[in-house]
């Protein structure tokens, strides 16, 4: 398959660039770390859109910057969650480090939440451990709890 043009420079830099060795700033800075990102992401969208708005100003519609901005937002989300599908560049090993990164944040914040609080219970049936300890679940769940966040993050500069 091939991979749209909008993957090839997923701009991630604050995701692969995160402090995993801190437990306690690694879980909280985790929100700020993919808010970073996303700003990051939909400011070069905007950027080049600008680009190809003058050169191709004939065949553009308003429209079409923000398909572009929630499609990035989607493989954003598709990153944090750990379902993203897209292989291979010459910019894997970064990849990997994000995909490692995350994982890491997101087995610290699986041991907070299934040890400690009223509904300890509840949530260490709700995150059972994985086989791969890739936490989907509580992935999930925190992208939902904060997709929100993240969308106000892209779009600010668009």
């Amino acid at each position: 398959a091939c991979a749209p043009y909008r993957r090839l420079s997923l701009c991630n830099k604050n995701m692969v660039k995160m402090d995993t060795n801190n437990d306690s700033k690694a879980k909280h800075d985790l929100l700020l770390d993919v808010c970073h990102a996303a700003k990051y992401e939909g400011n070069s969208i905007n950027t080049h859109y600008q680009k190809y708005q003058a050169q191709y100003a004939s065949s553009v519609s308003p429209s079409q910057i923000c398909t572009m901005l929630a499609r990035s937002f989607a493989d954003i989300g598709d990153i944090v969650r750990g379902k993203d599908l897209y292989r291979g560049n010459s910019k894997e090993k970064k990849k990997k480090m994000t995909k490692k990164n995350l994982k890491t944040i997101f087995g610290k914040i699986h041991s907070d939440v299934t040890k400690s609080g009223n509904n300890k219970d509840a949530l260490q049936e709700r995150y059972k451990d994985e086989p791969d300890n890739n936490f989907y679940q509580l992935r999930e769940d925190w992208w939902t709890a904060n997709r929100h966040t993240v969308w106000k993050a892209i779009t600010c500069n668009a």
